[in-house]
């Protein structure tokens, strides 16, 4: 299947799609000051610029997309042109999450990783569900975790 846009049309829509500041990121963001907890954003002196940083828990929140960090769910998809550039790029991007988690774990931080089919999508939860999930993490575990539309999974980092 032929690519729809030339290179220069495709070029500028690429740029278009931010890497800060998204709706699920501040989704997460309106959830975590209802429930009162304080964080700070896009934290640039921490590995990976953390989307929030929660120091009273020592935890680390990121949201990921599901396409951009290769999340096995109903959201990703493999690119149907230029298929091998496009894993490549994501296969990148997930040896560098690896990365910033083992350097972010061996500091003392707790990491969250908050996929994005859980806060978008036909599958996604309620506000309810997710900042239940949330609370109960930052509360109650000493691990690292993700959450997506099946609940909150212990990772190994």
């Amino acid at each position: 299947m032929a690519d729809v846009h030339d290179s220069k049309t495709r070029s500028k829509n690429m740029r278009a799609i931010k890497n800060r500041g998204t709706a699920i990121e501040k989704k997460v963001a309106e959830l975590l000051l209802k429930s009162g907890f304080s964080f700070r954003e896009q934290v640039q002196d921490l590995p990976g610029k953390p989307d929030f940083v929660i120091d009273d828990y020592k935890a680390i929140i990121f949201v990921h997309g599901c396409f951009w960090h290769r999340h096995d769910c109903y959201l990703f998809k493999v690119p149907a042109t230029r298929t091998d550039f496009w894993m490549n790029k994501i296969q990148n991007n997930v040896k560098n999450d690896q990365s910033t988690m083992r350097e972010l774990a061996s500091s003392g931080w707790r990491i969250l990783i908050v996929w994005e089919c859980c806060l978008k999508g036909r599958l996604k939860l309620s506000n309810r569900e997710l900042m239940t999930r949330i609370e109960e993490w930052l509360c109650a575990s000493s691990s690292h975790a993700d959450m997506d539309i099946k609940g909150i999974h212990q990772l190994n980092v």
